[in-house]
């Protein structure tokens, strides 16, 4: 049997890892700026990270969630005092995919209605309903089309007015990202999430907050969308709440009442899970991370803003796009293979940067000494 071929690779096979640096099979290091997707959010093997998991693989790796799970309970308790969403409800599951699969679905459940409101640019995850409502046609198979979706222009204000206007009866919910990943790293202003927060109270909505990527204390604050001043009925996370491993979840509003049944997981807040959940929030808190993440973060920014080549710098934290112009299509490259750095990227020419939340000002040096190379050379 051979590998199904969905995904385009780099020939480099990384065998090592410790924080943001990174080993191939060669003895060749990198500096991790992408973390896989925004996953590693404490950096790679940090020791407490790595204890956790193997003191808890010594006692019981798994068992079902028929049976009490003190651990679970530990973790949403953490997980309530660090995002300060302490009266929160948590419900674990695998994946960001599947986190948004179940916002979607209580919401459904919550007001008995059936269409929800999404916007262009938006990725929220390759499974049925998830892939519904991200704007790619490319990933929606047939089978995943539906009329219940109401795809937006992003950050259009009288066009979200105009779908409540017209449907306001009808919207179970909207889901947006605090700031677009896939999207190019586009941050969604203050003023549209308070006004998704006006219309879904009004209309009795549900307000989905997708933190899959840019939540996690990625962007100085535990949620992007805390930025707005305003909580979301349910928040979505997975990538960076286990740092690398398969962990994802929802927090949901005390409005929403929970019925046996109405959701379930075979895998999902399993033992190996909630050790790995708590050693990231409790790194993140021992450490300051958010704090970190705000100030390294800042420092890039500011500092990839004085390029005279770059057309636009965005993002918050450590959850940045660097926009350049067609002249530049080989950047993402070049960093890799004549610099040794991973980065991400965005269509049509944004490099995307997702480091660990405790990235160094020196690593942040090493990566704009290579980018200065890259743009003049």
């Amino acid at each position: 049997m051979k590998l199904f071929d969905v995904y385009p690779i780099n020939h480099i096979n990384i065998v090592k890892g410790v924080g943001s640096l990174v080993y191939d099979d060669k003895g060749q290091e990198y500096l991790d700026l992408y973390g896989g997707h925004a996953v590693i959010s404490i950096g790679h093997t940090h020791p407490h990270y790595v204890k956790r998991l193997e003191d808890q693989l010594h006692q019981l790796g798994f068992y079902s969630n028929s049976i009490e799970i003190p651990i679970q309970k530990q973790l949403a308790e953490k997980l309530g005092h660090v995002s300060g969403k302490e009266d929160y409800q948590l419900f674990l599951v695998n994946s960001g995919a599947e986190a948004n699969e179940n916002a979607l679905k209580l919401a459904s459940f919550y007001n008995g209605r059936k269409k929800v409101i999404a916007f262009s640019g938006a990725f929220h995850g390759r499974t049925s309903l998830a892939v519904a409502v991200t704007d790619n046609p490319k990933i929606v198979a047939p089978i995943n089309e539906t009329d219940n979706v109401i795809h937006l222009p992003w950050i259009d204000e009288a066009a979200l007015e105009q779908a409540f206007a017209d449907h306001g009866n009808e919207i179970s919910s909207v889901i947006i990202e605090g700031i677009q990943g896939v999207g190019g790293i586009q941050v969604a202003p203050e003023s549209f999430l308070q006004k998704i927060r006006s219309l879904c109270d009004t209309h009795n909505a549900v307000f989905i907050a997708d933190g899959i990527q840019c939540g996690y204390g990625r962007t100085g604050k535990f949620y992007s969308h805390d930025f707005a001043g305003v909580d979301a009925d349910i928040y979505t996370m997975a990538k960076g709440i286990g740092n690398g491993f398969p962990i994802g979840a929802i927090s949901i509003s005390p409005k929403i009442q929970p019925a046996y049944g109405m959701l379930g997981t075979t895998f999902g807040g399993n033992h190996l899970a909630c050790a790995a959940a708590l050693a990231v929030l409790e790194v993140m808190e021992q450490d300051n991370l958010m704090q970190n993440a705000a100030e390294v973060g800042g420092y890039l920014i500011e500092e990839l803003k004085k390029f005279k080549q770059v057309t636009e710098v965005r993002g918050r934290g450590l959850m940045i796009g660097i926009d350049l112009p067609a002249e530049y299509p080989n950047a993402k490259k070049d960093l890799l293979f004549k610099h040794h750095i991973f980065t991400g990227e965005a269509k049509p020419n944004v490099i995307r940067l997702l480091p660990a939340l405790n990235l160094t000002k020196a690593h942040a040096d090493r990566f704009l000494e290579a980018f200065t190379k890259v743009l003049n050379q």
